[in-house]
């Protein structure tokens, strides 16, 4: 199970840190991502974490580089979405997604957290 926390309503130009808490199995075994989708557009794979010492890399979506940080804390086996300058267009319906297999931000993902709504907004 995966539960995000840590949405809710921000101005432009400031920051939110969400959070993916994980039960049931162990973080670290898994590739996990951050997605965002917002009212009538596609999903949108925003963040990748690799499983730790596979070799893979950390991967950005090109409309969060440089103003997204993903990162994760595995002894309390919580993913977290560190967001900073954020704009009007960040607003969206965050989810948290984990997989065994996953090397990108367009793979198969299994498992998926049940979002949590940021809006950004004067």
């Amino acid at each position: 199970q995966l539960v995000e926390s840590g949405g809710g309503l921000v101005e432009p130009g400031g920051s939110l840190t969400l959070s993916c808490v994980v039960s049931g199995f162990r973080l670290e075994w898994y590739a996990n991502a951050w997605f965002r989708q917002a009212p009538g557009k596609e999903r949108e794979g925003i963040a990748y974490s690799p499983i730790p010492g596979s070799g893979g890399s950390v991967l950005y979506g090109d409309s969060v580089k440089g103003r997204f940080t993903i990162s994760r804390d595995n002894a309390q086996n919580t993913l977290y979405l560190q967001m900073n300058s954020l704009k009007p267009e960040d607003t969206a319906v965050y989810y948290c997604a984990s997989d065994l297999l996953a090397t990108t931000l367009t793979d198969h993902y299994d498992y998926w957290g049940q979002g949590t709504q940021v809006t950004v907004a004067s």
